[in-house]
């Protein structure tokens, strides 16, 4: 059998909208739970006479056995459809999910949101809609979850969807695209075959939505950008970079820049899975071994590049950010942590610009005293040692960033332009 496509998924929406009900629900109709585990748990429920809350009896049981510290496959979530294997980017909380976004390596190729139709979406679907398109996540479908609650009434569903369409668009999503399914996760409704209770329905299935979905293009026409996560000296090899390919091609013989470092090394040879690869695709995470580089001269937050389009050091840059959780205000000279790809590097703010509304996407206030949580705002930013970053227009991964401080991430945000050191 030939490999499946692989995606990254992330599923996301208010706390008490089933996210974590949707999950199980999608990993036990894809098989990916044990069957032994759901026979298990269903034969408990059944011996309780509470035969039809099985599947509430198996999240129950799953999630005692991760507690107890058993791992079972729900731990990393991974499933297959008929097209696709998934990877499920666990975003238990709200603030998890946007550093996960931002740094990790794990980037969304799409996102389930999930909505209730018993009240519709809440403050923190809309904030989740709009970090989502904020990071990038270009492919959504929407899961009106929890029909069961309200009888599987088709006003209840188009109450929901018109509501969700209003907030989508405010951020900039163009709807028509977007599948909005009627499901109970809890029942199982809609989820891998259509559902009796919603004769009224007549598009995809949430697996069949998950299968439409469009592989992201590897940027491969881009000029190389590989952040180095480590570097190992291997006696009788020398120098081993490791890291993750985010666009362009590595090959042997390629001439690479290392920046900040601003040291040049010749690739002699790529390994992947202890294999010697002929060359390297973005999403592949390699080791590859440089000549004319010492170990002292790379480390962990360096990108390499092509020598005649390095990685951009910036001098300062210009972000759009979004104030996730400040316990006082942000003002100029404020200097807290920021994690961009492998980089740790602490930056200024040197100027707020101006605040934006993010029901229009216009100006709220020009050049405002603060910033306090909630608050978008486009800032100016100096790192306070030489840090590599680009426009995520350009090189999405390598303009996305989370700002912490004080054991916690404050805000995130996205790089817009740089000024060249």
């Amino acid at each position: 059998m030939a490999e499946k496509e692989h995606m990254n998924l992330v599923i996301i929406g208010h706390v008490d909208h089933g996210k974590s009900t949707l999950t199980g629900r999608i990993l036990l109709e894809t098989g990916a739970i044990e069957p032994h585990i759901v026979e298990k748990y269903k034969k408990q429920a059944e011996e309780k006479g509470k035969g039809s809350f099985y599947f509430a009896w198996v999240m129950d049981g799953l999630k005692e056995e991760r507690e107890r510290g058993v791992t079972i496959d729900v731990a990393h979530k991974k499933f297959y459809t008929d097209k696709f294997y998934f990877t499920v980017i666990d975003a238990p909380g709200h603030r998890d999910f946007v550093k996960n976004m931002i740094t990790g390596t794990s980037q969304a190729d799409a996102a389930i949101i999930t909505c209730s139709a018993i009240e519709g979406p809440q403050a923190q679907t809309k904030e989740h809609v709009f970090l989502a398109t904020t990071l990038g996540v270009k492919q959504i479908i929407v899961a009106v979850n929890k029909m069961d609650a309200v009888k599987y009434e088709q006003a209840k569903y188009d109450e929901t969807v018109a509501a969700m369409k209003k907030l989508m668009q405010m951020v900039g999503i163009k709807v028509d695209t977007v599948p909005f399914i009627p499901v109970s996760a809890y029942e199982g409704d809609n989820i891998k075959t259509l559902s009796s209770n919603t004769p009224w329905y007549k598009g995809p299935t949430l697996i069949q939505a998950l299968d439409n979905l469009q592989v992201p293009a590897k940027p491969t026409d881009k000029p190389l950008r590989l952040p180095i996560q480590d570097v190992y000296t291997i006696t009788g090899i020398g120098t081993v970079p490791v890291g993750r390919i985010e666009t362009g091609i590595l090959k042997p013989n390629m001439k690479v820049s290392f920046q900040p470092s601003n040291v040049v090394g010749e690739v002699k040879s790529i390994e992947m899975h202890h294999e010697q690869m002929p060359q390297a695709m973005p999403g592949d995470n390699v080791g590859f071994n440089v000549r004319g580089v010492a170990k002292n001269d790379v480390k962990r937050g360096d990108v390499a590049g092509p020598v005649d389009n390095p990685p951009s050091v910036a001098k300062t840059f210009e972000a759009q950010i979004v104030v996730l959780n400040h316990p006082s205000v942000i003002t100029v000279g404020y200097t807290p942590v920021f994690h961009c790809h492998t980089a740790q590097t602490a930056c200024r703010f040197v100027e707020l610009i101006k605040t934006i509304d993010p029901k229009s996407g216009q100006a709220k206030a020009e050049h405002p005293d603060f910033l306090k949580t909630g608050d978008i705002a486009v800032v100016k930013l100096e790192p306070t040692k030489p840090m590599v970053m680009e426009p995520a227009k350009d090189f999405p991964p390598l303009g996305r960033f989370a700002i912490r401080d004080m054991g916690q991430t404050v805000a995130a945000g996205v790089c817009l332009s740089v000024e060249k050191a």
